[in-house]
């Protein structure tokens, strides 16, 4: 498998994530402190805040940190937080709690976008959008690390699976190799 290109403001809904190796993008109640000490590849934080036009996130990890921004304070888009109940959200500025049907909320983050991309950051409408046939694209960045419990990517006990197809490379059904060594800790 080659590298994936650099990413583009295509207008796509992307599902975007760092996620451990057994599969949680999050650990226990949202914790992300396992993310310290990992990093990626050159230039790949730049890449989108540039192609990035807005955001979808769910209640639960707006509850978890209200002052978070993805990319920190190098990006300026609006964030859109679905939630069932606006009224009692912890406000912000930029942004916009809304209570509609998932396929609303990406229409809304869409035109919010300008033609750049809407990130998904919330595996549970990750998997409402996929289900639904709504994702463009999946990126993930796979962190050497096995969190064992947490916020899974796609946790959908006795639903369908979802066949998916890589985006570059001569093999798009091929399984992705990765070797891992364990470390012990100090």
């Amino acid at each position: 498998m080659n590298d994936p290109e650099p990413q583009t403001a295509g207008g796509k809904v992307l599902l975007h994530f760092s996620m451990s190796l057994d599969g949680f993008v999050a650990g226990p109640n949202h914790a992300m402190n396992w993310l310290t000490g990992i990093t990626g590849r050159d230039g790949v934080e730049e890449e989108y805040i540039k192609t990035t036009g807005a955001v979808l996130g769910g209640r639960n990890g707006w509850d978890r940190d209200p002052s978070a921004r993805p990319y920190s304070e190098d990006w300026n888009g609006p964030i859109f937080v679905l939630t069932h109940h606006p009224e009692d959200a912890t406000p912000a500025d930029g942004v916009t709690f809304l209570n509609c049907d998932v396929a609303e909320a990406v229409r809304i983050g869409l035109e919010a976008a300008g033609g750049k991309n809407l990130e998904v950051l919330s595996p549970t409408i990750g998997r409402q959008l996929l289900e639904r046939g709504l994702i463009d694209e999946i990126d993930l960045h796979i962190a050497p690390i096995l969190l064992g419990d947490g916020i899974r990517l796609f946790d959908n006990p006795g639903g369908q699976p979802i066949r998916l197809r890589h985006a570059h490379g001569s093999q798009p059904f091929a399984e992705v190799d990765v070797r891992y060594h364990p470390v012990a800790e100090a």
